[in-house]
Parts: structure tokens; sequence; C-alpha cells
């Protein structure tokens, strides 16, 4: 699900303003370029899973752990990166780029290891930066240090920490595996350590309604996240979700419902926090539920339109936030 989008550090051609501060936008101011992140798989699986990355983690979680498509097959992390960088050169006219490490959960080894992983990669190419997503139970004291070790004047360090609900209940229905007080005690290591941190929310989880999900964004907007990441829920073909929609179990929210989650959400978020994304991505052939969503450009303009349209912008309710 990786977000080859808006999200990126390529200017937009006769957009709206935009009423919510983009990834596009943070990445263009910083970096003067157009900057995009180069997906790689580094081996890793998750402590949900065991160590078989094929076992059944989150409900929602497809097998391929979020790896992205352009990354092809190949295990070999200098040709992932290669041809991750031609790909994005060639349809992007990326400029400089981010070394991303996304596909299942990438600090989930030992500190040695990751350091013989990450340094690995980034002698590949001159990053501007380095991206590791992961979850609350794969954080440790150590390990926060290590990642803001990485931290200099010409590479900076985020880590995309996992969240979807701030609710045990929901968390333990989809099978997540960590508990809302980890998320808590990993991200004030991160924090500590000196590490921007963007946050991942799914809104539209099972059992959830549009006062839950407010809930976990108004409790997210008090710890002030340097980014957070948004997503619909989707249900992709072979998951634990995908046995339980055809079931009847759970329903997925439409475009309309999920646009009023989105812009509820911005509006509920501080200022300075980077929207890394405003929805899923998924292969079309893995896609269950929702049929019909517009594309990631079509929802972000619906999304800007809207905003624009009722003059309200990310932040405006964030000061009334209980």
């Amino acid at each position: 699900m990786e977000e080859i989008s808006e999200q990126q550090g390529a200017p937009r051609p006769n957009a709206a303003p935009e009423p919510f501060f983009s990834y596009s936008r943070y990445l263009r101011q910083k970096y003067h370029a157009t900057v995009y992140r180069v997906a790689v798989d580094a081996g890793f699986s998750c402590p949900n899973r065991g160590n078989v990355r094929t076992n059944p983690g989150c409900i929602f979680c497809a097998g391929s752990g979020s790896r992205a498509p352009y990354t092809g097959q190949t295990k070999e992390i200098p040709e992932q990166i290669e041809g991750g960088i031609r790909f994005l050169k060639q349809r992007y006219n990326a400029e400089k780029f981010i070394l991303y490490f996304q596909a299942f959960s990438g600090t989930n080894k030992p500190v040695a290891d990751l350091a013989n992983i990450y340094n690995t990669a980034l002698a590949l190419h001159p990053f501007v930066g380095m991206s590791v997503s992961t979850r609350p139970d794969c954080i440790d004291p150590e390990k926060a240090k290590f990642l803001a070790s990485f931290n200099t004047q010409s590479l900076e360090v985020w880590v995309e920490l996992g969240l979807q609900s701030i609710h045990s209940q929901t968390l333990l229905r989809i099978n997540r595996g960590h508990t809302p007080e980890d998320f808590f005690k990993a991200y004030a290591m991160l924090k500590e350590a000196g590490v921007k941190v963007a946050v991942h929310l799914i809104l539209g989880l099972p059992g959830e309604d549009r006062t839950m999900i407010r809930q976990t964004v108004r409790t997210l907007a008090r710890l002030r996240p340097d980014g957070v990441k948004l997503h619909n829920l989707h249900v992709i073909r072979g998951t634990v979700l995908h046995e339980q929609y055809l079931q009847g179990e759970i329903t997925v929210p439409s475009c309309e419902r999920y646009l009023e989650y989105t812009i509820d959400t911005l509006t509920n978020l501080p200022e300075e926090t980077v929207i890394l994304r405003l929805q899923t991505d998924t292969p079309a052939e893995d896609l269950v539920a929702p049929a019909r969503f517009p594309a990631k450009d079509a929802f972000y303009r619906m999304v800007c339109g809207e905003m624009n349209k009722h003059e309200i912008f990310q932040g405006i309710n964030f000061e009334h936030s209980p």
C-alpha cells in the first residue's frame, strides 16, 4: 500500500489552496526539490506474525505486509533501491530520495542486525532521509536511541508508528497485538530520543463510530505528532477481514462517509502536523471493498474542495479539543 501519490514532494499544477499541511508541501519546503520515498522490503517480519511472514496478523493486513508493488519479487536490497529510483525518476521526475523501510515492521530485529541493514542500504545512494515503518511493540529505549543516531544535517529520520485506534476493544477486535499503552510508551521513547514520528490511523474500523474516531484523533492531537498517515478501511483478498466481510460481519465506509471522517480528523489535528497521506492504496486485483472509491488525486481534490468551500482548515478545532 505504498503512497505513489499526492503525498510526495512534487508540485501540484492548478491545485486549489491546500487547507491542510500535506507531505508534498513539507518536502518541497524542506528540500526545494521533487522528493520521493524509495520503498524497500528488507526481510523483516512482525511480532504479530511470529517468524513466518505469511502467518495471520492484524485482520486487515495482506501477506505482502504493505510491500510496494514496484519493488517486484526481488529480495536483494540493492536491486530494489536501484529499480525504485529508476522508476521514480522516469515516472515522477524525482530529484531526491528518502530510504523507506516500508514492508512489515522495520525495527523487528536486534540493533546489531538493524545497523547492518540500515547502513548497507544508506551507502547505496545519497539519500536525504530515512523513514522506518514499525509497531509500538518493536520499539525500546535502545532502538529509539539507535534510530536517533542516524539523524544528521544531511539525513532526517522519521519513524512511522502504527496505532490505528486508541480504543482497546478495537485493537483486540482487529487482532492488533498491542495496547494503547504500548503506543504511548513507544511514542514517548522516540520523541525523547529526538526522532520525528508519524502515526498511522485507520478511520472506519469495525465497531467504531464517528465519536470513537474523534476520541482517537483528539487523544493523538494532544501529543502533537510530527505527522499522521490516514487510511480508509480496505478489505484485501485473502485476509481475515475478507472472511468477515463475506460473512456480513463488517462494512466499510463509503466515499462520502470517509470524506466526513477525513475532514473531521484534519480539523482536530494541530496545524503543524504533516499529513503524509489521505487514503489507503491497494492494487485493484487484491481489493475487495470498497468497490468504488475515487483515485487519490480525485479524493485529494474532494477534501480540498469541501474544506475550502466551508472555509475550514487543519487545526481549526484543535484548541477546542477536550
